[in-house]
């Protein structure tokens, strides 16, 4: 006998987790699956070391739905958007340009945080919730579907019945993949580090993008780790650079940062191990198939600039969740899937294309071509409502 729920989220990552609490705040019963036990410690093995900056959008979505009370001491807030561009002769800034929230907005544009701990306070958000079912340590594996309802195949052998399925399963989403949805893969031969560090400087909550070449440094506030500022990085470089600096012994490797942060914050210190992960950008064909919605990395996937990943995937949960409250009745039904793949598409589209676009402009190596990067970023931030526009575009409001 197959246990039944409205809706059948496949994957308990952090757009997963969030969908199954804002489901299950809207009165939805909801099945969570993941094959990977959650790692909720910070220097645990294996535990995620990236970190999340929610947009002003998706903040209003965690409070909605109870997550955000759980967080809001954790979090630091990103009121500028700092950046800096270094592809001069030498690794020093050449043009500095601050886009400040002040400038559209009464709030931060967001709020970073650690993806281990967010894992760990919305685990905790669910288990208030009686209408979750989470499943760690189980994945979805096959996928039946008819007009009424869809039969999922779970790896222990157990099936589940549901109006509606989610794949919020990753790049390479078993759900996709077995509803046949084809995808479209850009590869940049980039790999990213990420690691938090320790710096003199005091960030004040300014979130830094350096651009050289190979790929942005980024750094973002984090709070202040053993009475020391503190920053989350992701550096990205092209694949081999990015391999032989993660081989680097500690100390050369921060010589190394510090180099490429343009001393901007004074020696840079680790403070957690080095992760790494490949760079690349995807998007599927369509984002629905009967009694299926694909969302997050399982519908499209940018490289990390901007903030733009996690804060697309909650874009794809706000118009999910609006559907299905305007018309519970036909929760998963043909309606609702085409309404929501309708209202995501073309934004999605042009968001892959636009950050395809800075990605490869953050990778010029030629002195010319960084000259006219340069030069690009002195005009569109001299234009005052271009300079307005872009800080919108990039929080997701119209």
């Amino acid at each position: 006998m197959a246990d039944t729920c409205d809706i059948l989220i496949s994957g308990g990552g952090i757009a997963g987790l969030t969908a199954a609490a804002a489901f299950a705040s809207s009165g939805f019963s909801v099945i969570c699956t993941d094959p990977a036990p959650p790692v909720t410690e910070r220097d645990a093995e294996g535990s995620d070391l990236r970190t999340t900056a929610f947009l002003q959008p998706a903040q209003a979505l965690l409070e909605r739905c109870g997550i955000w009370a759980r967080l809001a001491d954790h979090a630091a807030p990103l009121q500028i958007m700092r950046i800096v561009d270094a592809g001069g002769a030498l690794p020093e800034p050449r043009v500095v340009k601050d886009f400040n929230a002040a400038d559209i907005s009464g709030q931060p544009f967001g709020w970073n945080l650690p993806n281990w701990l967010l894992r760990r306070e919305m685990i905790a958000r669910l288990a208030e919730l009686p209408n979750v079912d989470l499943r760690f340590g189980t994945g979805t594996t096959g996928l039946f579907t008819r007009t009424d309802e869809a039969r999922v195949t779970l790896s222990d052998g157990s099936q589940v019945t549901a109006k509606m399925v989610v794949a919020c399963d990753g790049r390479n989403s078993p759900m996709r993949e077995a509803a046949g949805i084809p995808v479209k893969t850009t590869r940049y031969g980039q790999k990213a580090l990420a690691f938090a560090v320790t710096h003199v400087v005091p960030h004040e909550n300014v979130s830094t993008e350096i651009h050289r070449s190979g790929g942005p440094f980024t750094l973002v506030p984090l709070p202040d780790y053993r009475g020391q500022p503190s920053s989350a990085i992701v550096w990205m470089e092209r694949g081999p650079k990015a391999q032989d600096l993660l081989n680097l012994e500690p100390a050369a490797f921060e010589a190394a940062m510090t180099e490429r942060s343009c001393g901007l914050f004074g020696d840079l210190k680790l403070a957690s191990r080095r992760t790494i992960w490949p760079i690349i950008s995807q998007s599927a064909e369509r984002l629905n198939g009967e009694r299926l919605a694909l969302m997050a990395e399982a519908a499209h996937v940018v490289p990390p600039i901007g903030a733009q990943g996690l804060n697309m995937s909650l874009g794809d949960l706000r118009s999910l969740l609006e559907l299905a409250e305007a018309r519970p009745e036909g929760l998963g039904d043909a309606q609702m899937l085409a309404a929501y793949h309708k209202a995501r598409h073309n934004e999605i589209m042009l968001r892959v294309k636009g950050i395809d676009l800075l990605n490869r402009t953050s990778m010029l190596a030629p002195r010319p071509l960084r000259d006219l990067r340069a030069f690009g970023l002195n005009a569109l931030y001299s234009l005052t409502p271009v300079r307005r526009t872009l800080m919108q575009m990039g929080l997701g409001v119209k």
